[in-house]
C-alpha cells in the first residue's frame, strides 16, 4: 500500500525561498509540486509551473480553479513597494486571492504555510528586543506580515486545515532577479572589487560591523518549512528558523575577503545602490573576459537590500529554540553556508 500523495502549491516559486523549497520537495517521493509565479517556469516530471498575476483576483481564480488536488500551500510571494504602508494592500490582496480561489476547490486542503521574517518584530524599523521570540507583541501598524497572519487566523477558524508562520532571518540561497539576495550581492561586489584591483571594504554604517547577526540557509529553511507543515504539533504556531549561530561582520568580512583572495581595508560607508549604478559596462566586460553566463546586470543586483542589511547598527537575531523544542534540530554553519553559496555561483558561471 503506497502513501497518499501530497500536493504542494508553492506560491512565489521563482524567489530564493520558493526555488529552494521546490528543490527540497523534489527529493521527497510522496509530494507532487505546483509552482505559482508571475513569470511561470519550465515544467518537468516532478514540478508543474503556472504563471499568474495574484494581484488580479480573476486571474487567480481562473488559474487556481483546476487545482483541487492541492493539500499544502506554501506561501512565499512578495511584492515590493517604496514604503512600509504601501506594502500592505498588494501583499494582503495576493494572499487573500490565493485563499479565495483555492479554498472552494481544494477539498483536502490540510495546511497553509506563511513565510514571514523579522519584520514581524520590527527588525526593519530600528533597534528591537533581541533575541526576538514568537510570543513578542505586535507593534503599531502598518505591517503587512501582521495583517497576513491575522487574515490566516480568521480564515482558519472552524476549518479542517491548519497554518504555520515561518520566520527566517536574512535568507542565503540561489535565485536570480531577486531583490533580496544578500549572498549574491556580496559575491558580485567582491568580484568587481577584485576586477578593479581594490580591497574589499565593508560598505555599511559605522557601528554595523560589530553587531550580532544571524542568517538562515535556504535549504535549512525549506526543510524546516515542510517539517512544520506536516507535523501535527506545529499546527497554528509561529517559528523562528535560523542557522543556529551568530556572527559579526567584523569577523565574517575578512573570512569572505579570504574566499575571494582579496585584501580588506577599513570600512567605508557606501551606498551600493549608488556606487554600483554605473557598473553594468564593467559587469558585461567581466562576463566576456571570464566566460560567465550572460545574465542581465539587473538580475544580479540586490544593492538596495544589501544597503539595508549593512545599515543595521543594532543586533538582529531571534530565539530559535521553539523549533528545537517542537522537534526540528538541524543547524548550518554560516561560514560554510557562504562558502557553499559562492562555490555554487562559480559553478553556475555567475561570478568568476
Amino acid at each position: 500500500m503506497h502513501t497518499k500523495l501530497k500536493t504542494a502549491l508553492v506560491v512565489g516559486a521563482q524567489g530564493v525561498i520558493g526555488r529552494n523549497l521546490i528543490d527540497h520537495l523534489r527529493t521527497l517521493d510522496d509530494w507532487g509540486v505546483i509552482g505559482l509565479s508571475r513569470r511561470g517556469g519550465v515544467d518537468d516530471e516532478r514540478v508543474r509551473h503556472i504563471a499568474v498575476d495574484l494581484l488580479d483576483a480573476e486571474d487567480a481564480r481562473a488559474k487556481l480553479a483546476p487545482l483541487g488536488d492541492v493539500t499544502h500551500v506554501f506561501y512565499a510571494a512578495y511584492q515590493d513597494r517604496p514604503s512600509w504602508a504601501e506594502l500592505v494592500p498588494p501583499n494582503l490582496a495576493m494572499l487573500r486571492h490565493v485563499l479565495d480561489a483555492l479554498e472552494p476547490v481544494a477539498q483536502d486542503l490540510q495546511h497553509v504555510s506563511l513565510m514571514q521574517g523579522y519584520k514581524v518584530y520590527g527588525g526593519h524599523l530600528g533597534p528591537f528586543k533581541t533575541p526576538a521570540r514568537e510570543t513578542d507583541a505586535h507593534f503599531m501598524p502598518p505591517e503587512f506580515m501582521h495583517d497576513q497572519q491575522r487574515l490566516l487566523e480568521a480564515r482558519q477558524h472552524g476549518k479542517a486545515w491548519s497554518w504555520t508562520a515561518i520566520r527566517p532571518s536574512v535568507v542565503g540561497g540561489f535565485a536570480l532577479g531577486n531583490p533580496m539576495n544578500l549572498a549574491l550581492a556580496i559575491a558580485v561586489y567582491a568580484s568587481m572589487s577584485k576586477e578593479l584591483g581594490v580591497p574589499l571594504r565593508f560598505p555599511g554604517k559605522p557601528g554595523a560591523c560589530d553587531r550580532l547577526l544571524e542568517m538562515t540557509d535556504a535549504g535549512l529553511l525549506a526543510r524546516a518549512t515542510v517539517w512544520a507543515a506536516t507535523d501535527a504539533r506545529c499546527a497554528n504556531q509561529a517559528f523562528n528558523i535560523n542557522n543556529g549561530d551568530l556572527f559579526r561582520w567584523s569577523e565574517m568580512w575578512p573570512f569572505i575577503a579570504g574566499y575571494f583572495e582579496l585584501e580588506t581595508a577599513p570600512p567605508l560607508p557606501l551606498s551600493l545602490d549608488s556606487v554600483m549604478a554605473d557598473k553594468e559596462p564593467l559587469w558585461r566586460a567581466m562576463q566576456a573576459r571570464h566566460a560567465l553566463e550572460p545574465h542581465p546586470y539587473a538580475d544580479v543586483s540586490s544593492w538596495r537590500f544589501a544597503d539595508f542589511v549593512f545599515s543595521w547598527d543594532y543586533d538582529m537575531f531571534g530565539d530559535g529554540s521553539k523549533a528545537r523544542r517542537f522537534g526540528f534540530h538541524e543547524y548550518v554553519d554560516t561560514r560554510e553556508m557562504f562558502t557553499s553559496l559562492f562555490d555554487d555561483f562559480r559553478r553556475r558561471r555567475i561570478i568568476p
